[in-house]
């Protein structure tokens, strides 16, 4: 996978359109990218990614997806359907509103690309940084925390979808495996 560094996609006119329309008093994610857009810039991923083979998704477009994946508690499944249906994270990420998204496994590679590289904390410093410049947070002070809460707790939620998802598959085995008068007893909720 290689990497052509650059800002986030301009949103879409039509994306952008509907969004406000939709959401005329805005929503976190459209706040983000609003206020927050520059911070998420593939520049400080360039180290992880090499320059040759076919271009990957944007480091910034994912680090984006895991700041609102975490801000909203989601899985990663749940962060791809949001990318897929939820307008405010189109216009977020920049999608045009027929993109069909990305696949959720590309979250926990990415996560696991920035740990391997020492970049877990590349967005929070930026993030940092930019609330400095905007005379948000003032130095002296304790601001700076670990950042590395923020991967562990959307990989707590993925082992937990990963249960259920077990959970699940075995009962419909058992369904499946079962005497048909047996079958009709078991409930397998989807």
């Amino acid at each position: 996978m290689s990497m052509r560094p650059k800002d986030l996609p301009p949103v879409p006119e039509q994306t952008a359109a509907v969004a406000r329309k939709a959401l005329p008093k805005g929503s976190l994610a459209i706040r983000v990218r609003d206020h927050l857009g520059g911070v998420f810039t593939d520049q400080p991923f360039a180290g992880a990614f090499g320059t040759r083979g076919a271009p990957g998704l944007s480091p910034g477009v994912l680090s984006l997806v895991t700041v609102l994946q975490f801000a909203e508690n989601l899985t990663d499944r749940q962060a791809a359907a949001m990318a897929v249906r939820a307008i405010d994270w189109k216009y977020a990420l920049g999608m045009e509103l027929a993109d069909t998204g990305f696949d959720h496994t590309v979250l926990p590679r990415f996560r696991a690309r920035l740990a391997e590289h020492g970049l877990e904390r590349a967005v929070f410093d930026r993030l940092l940084e930019h609330c400095k410049e905007a005379d948000l947070v003032a130095a002296g002070g304790k601001q700076r925390t670990d950042a590395t809460h923020v991967i562990s707790a959307v990989r707590d939620l993925n082992r937990t979808e990963l249960a259920g998802e077990s959970v699940r598959a075995a009962l419909e085995a058992l369904a499946s495996a079962a005497p048909s008068w047996l079958a009709d007893t078991i409930d397998v909720a989807e």
